[in-house]
């Protein structure tokens, strides 16, 4: 059904501890940020809104948690380069350690030991994002090469279709792109555009097993995080009710942001833990096939600018 064993995801997550709390730590701290913002913004609208009529208060308080909460979205923007590059490839580094039966240290000893991982095979943050985009680009362009098949297909229907498949495909390659990072990591490649491009040729070349995991992988995640979200509307109602004017619709909010919490920090790693299993189990023995590399080479412009760099690399001097 899948290539991937639950058990041994969730023994990885516990076997990487130190990471799984860093992750915790720097999620739910956003979580708590977003709360925290968004009150205060309410707040200062809210008294602002002292000086009108209740409707006048009733919009100044949104528009003031309203402009907190756009004030915490736009840090974690900015942020998410660092996150990238010292949190989930960080994680990613030690899952793969642990996929070669490779010791860890214990601790935040693990951490460091990551993060010199890394940096042995990125360089700078802004290099590992560079990368990262474009494979998400590539990865876009495959899920839309996929979309097309469908499209010509005599369904009754195919249009309402296709949008629910496009919907779908775009949540379940969300994942992939850390994978293909994760490519890199095990093969100790020196030069990370060259990896990227032969992993995401396996990737492409292997694209029917791969949706299927990765199917199975989002039903699973999201189906819990729709659970979380339903089991945070009681504690997120109670948080709502400290707001300005109460705010009941803030609770709706504020259980979407603990829902996420939980998500970014245990369920990704945990649905990137399956992924790597399957993706690694699926290209045992193989190599790149030629025809899907010049498949996505004429597919995505993306492709073709890792392509590109991989070649500069290779003909640059050490």
């Amino acid at each position: 059904m899948w290539d991937f064993s639950f058990r041994r995801s969730i023994s990885m997550m516990v076997q990487t501890m130190p990471f799984v709390l860093f992750r915790m730590a720097i999620y739910f701290g956003a979580a708590l940020a977003y709360v925290l913002v968004t009150g205060t913004g309410a707040g200062i609208g809210w008294g602002i809104g002292a000086l009108g009529d209740e409707g006048f208060r009733a919009s100044a308080t949104f528009f003031g948690g309203l402009t907190g909460f756009g004030i915490v979205a736009i840090v974690m923007y900015w942020l998410r380069e660092y996150i990238l590059y010292m949190v989930k490839a960080g994680h990613i580094a030690v899952m793969v350690e642990l996929i070669d039966n490779r010791p860890l240290p214990e601790g935040r000893g693990q951490i460091g030991h990551a993060q010199a991982i890394v940096r042995e095979r990125f360089g700078e943050a802004s290099v590992l994002f560079a990368i990262d985009q474009l494979i998400k680009g590539v990865l876009r362009a495959i899920t839309g090469l996929i979309r097309g098949v469908f499209t010509l297909l005599p369904v009754p229907g195919m249009k309402q279709l296709i949008t629910i498949l496009r919907a779908f495909l775009r949540v379940a390659v969300g994942f992939i792109d850390e994978v293909i990072l994760a490519y890199g990591m095990r093969t100790r490649a020196t030069d990370p555009w060259a990896s990227a491009r032969t992993g995401l040729v396996l990737y492409a070349q292997n694209y029917k097993p791969m949706l299927k995991n990765a199917a199975w992988i989002t039903l699973f995640v999201y189906g819990l995080a729709a659970i979380l979200f339903f089991v945070m509307l009681a504690p997120a109602a109670l948080i709502s009710n400290l707001y300005p004017g109460g705010m009941s619709a803030m609770g709706v909010v504020v259980a979407l942001i603990l829902a996420w919490s939980v998500k970014q920090a245990l369920l990704e790693p945990l649905a990137v833990a399956c992924l790597l299993q399957a993706y690694f189990r699926t290209i045992e023995g193989q190599v790149a096939n030629p025809e899907w590399e010049d498949k996505l080479e004429g597919l995505s412009d993306k492709f073709a600018k890792i392509k590109d760099r991989a070649a500069s690399a290779s003909a640059s001097p050490a």
